[in-house]
């Protein structure tokens, strides 16, 4: 973030994010959109008032807010109530980010936090979901709920959807992380504007298809790498909440070990629990490796000071 000014990094996230969010409403309508609308508002309010009941001023580079409201409304099935969309954003700024750290020290995604506590309080409603092309009205009727295809897949290994559907994103699952082309797309934006860490996507990307090829689901493993990478929000992890450069090693090598190993537990509980969106789950749970590797980075950093100060003195020494 100190090669760029953070202003850029959030407007170039805030468009990939953008057009995720409109291809949610063409599939599924205005309730999405209130839901998109109402998780940005409440994350850019509670930032405000945070910052005020933390003595600072507000930063008008930092749209980190914005991006993280409608990331988390992004997670959620389409139908989800106004009033825990609420609450989830407001948990996650408030909570994730500044009862734990603050702006410059975070420790968790704000909205992989958001999704946590939403999964554990209402898991319910945060793992059904409408079908595809099923317009939710506002107040979030819908005919009838579903279990998302990553479930049926963790469960049966069965995929009852061709490549191009899955491509398109024409399959049930959290509203943002089914748009599988969308995501790779945004996924070459923003490693080439650097706007997210290179290292820890590929990461987790190669840990989670690594370990399907060598302990499949089912007996393809080309299926298997192809059907672990599109399901469980691996690829939308992979983007937005592995590879946050807040959050991951700064080093590319650090954070890529970062991504593979977060890549490769994430399948593994897939695998032996057939937990959904296991991914999102270890990011958190790999909090004090990120922590611990970002000390290691600053300790390198400090040695590599001391390294070049004592050249100096030694040059001006022998001069």
């Amino acid at each position: 973030m100190k090669l760029k000014k953070e202003r850029h990094i959030w407007l170039d996230k805030m468009l990939t994010l953008s057009t995720l969010a409109v291809m949610s409403f063409f599939y599924y309508g205005s309730h999405f959109l209130v839901m998109a609308i109402l998780c940005v508002l409440t994350a850019f309010a509670a930032e405000l008032v945070s910052v005020r009941m933390m003595h600072e001023k507000p930063d008008p580079d930092d749209l980190s807010s914005t991006a993280d409201g409608l990331l988390i409304a992004l997670m959620m099935p389409a139908s989800m109530n106004y009033i825990i969309v609420f609450l989830a954003a407001l948990f996650g700024i408030v909570i994730a980010k500044y009862v734990f750290g603050g702006r410059r020290n975070m420790i968790f995604s704000p909205a992989a936090a958001a999704y946590l506590f939403v999964l554990t309080s209402w898991s319910r409603e945060m793992l059904t979901y409408p079908a595809p092309h099923d317009h939710i009205s506002l107040m979030g009727r819908t005919d009838a709920l579903v279990n998302s295809a990553s479930h049926v897949f963790n469960m049966t290994g069965r995929m009852d959807y061709t490549d191009f559907e899955l491509l398109m994103g024409n399959f049930s699952g959290p509203c943002g992380a089914v748009s599988i082309l969308l995501l790779l797309v945004a996924a070459v934006i923003l490693i080439f504007r650097k706007d997210i860490s290179a290292g820890a996507f590929f990461g987790t990307l190669l840990g989670t298809g690594l370990f399907a090829f060598v302990t499949p689901m089912i007996h393809s493993r080309t299926d298997s790498v192809k059907y672990s990478l599109v399901t469980n929000m691996v690829l939308f992890a992979a983007v937005y909440i592995v590879s946050d450069l807040r959050i991951c090693p700064r080093r590319w090598y650090f954070a890529f070990f970062y991504g593979l190993f977060i890549g490769i537990f994430s399948y593994v509980l897939v695998l032996t629990t057939a937990k959904e969106n296991a991914v999102v789950i270890m990011s958190v749970l790999f909090t004090p490796v990120a922590l611990g590797l970002r000390m290691l980075e600053k300790k390198i950093e400090h040695a590599d000071d001391d390294i070049e100060e004592n050249e100096v003195t030694a040059e001006e020494v022998s001069a």
